[in-house]
């Protein structure tokens, strides 16, 4: 059957529905998709489907290969890795321009965003960490250099904030350090940290708030690596 519409175009429904899919686990990393079942399942042409799964390659979600078709993107530290020290270079980059050049508007939808944020529920009720909150999160870190009034190095950044919300999604159900509560507050208290240096001015700390802050969701997975050996033999 038909699924509602929900975005402009049915392609953008169906990357809508892949992605989420993808991010919380329900086509786990490696996995190879059939996009004759998708097309089924959404309710959609081949084309659309293959539309979406080309735009969700772009993005780093998945990987296109010659034998399997489209695969979710595998996991690998070294991958984690090289993603986390770029967003820092980039993030940092932008962030400074944010802090420099925004003004009184950039200000009030930063705190509007961080209100959005702090005001919806992290986890679903599955125990897995609400799409909502996914939407709002990307908000929020949008917003903290939207400042920053540099569409190529917005772009950019946003590109590697999605190709990094795989390995996001996958540390914090796999948080073996802290539960999952502890593990909440404490991104909770980084984001309000990372807002009251940017209205603040104070570049020098929120670099250093934002380069903590990404760096922690590849410190807790790196702690459990057999989640990523265990999708590197799938892939």
């Amino acid at each position: 059957m038909a699924r509602q519409r929900v975005g402009r175009s049915l392609a953008e429904d169906a990357y809508t529905a892949i992605r989420e899919r993808v991010l919380l686990g329900d086509l786990a990393p490696g996995t190879r998709l059939v996009l004759q079942d998708l097309s089924k399942e959404l309710g959609v042409s081949l084309s659309v489907v293959r539309e979406a799964v080309t735009r969700l390659a772009t993005e780093r979600l998945l990987v296109a290969t010659p034998q399997h078709g489209f695969v979710v993107q595998p996991l690998s530290l070294g991958d984690l890795a090289d993603i986390t020290w770029t967003r820092v270079q980039i993030e940092t980059i932008a962030l400074r321009e944010a802090i420099k050049n925004g003004d009184l508007a950039w200000e009030v939808n930063l705190v509007a965003a961080h209100h959005a944020l702090q005001s919806t529920d992290p986890m679903g009720p599955d125990g897995r960490i609400s799409p909502a909150w996914g939407t709002v999160h990307s908000r929020f870190h949008a917003a903290l250099t939207a400042g920053a009034n540099r569409p190529w190095l917005s772009n950019i950044r946003q590109q590697l904030f999605d190709a990094s919300e795989l390995y996001r999604y996958w540390s914090a159900s796999r948080d073996v350090l802290a539960g999952p509560s502890r593990r909440i507050k404490a991104v909770q208290r980084e984001h309000k940290a990372l807002v009251d240096a940017a209205i603040s001015r104070d570049s020098k700390r929120a670099c250093e708030l934002i380069a903590h802050h990404f760096e922690s969701t590849a410190a807790i997975l790196a702690k459990n690596p057999d989640a990523t050996s265990q999708n590197q033999s799938d892939a």
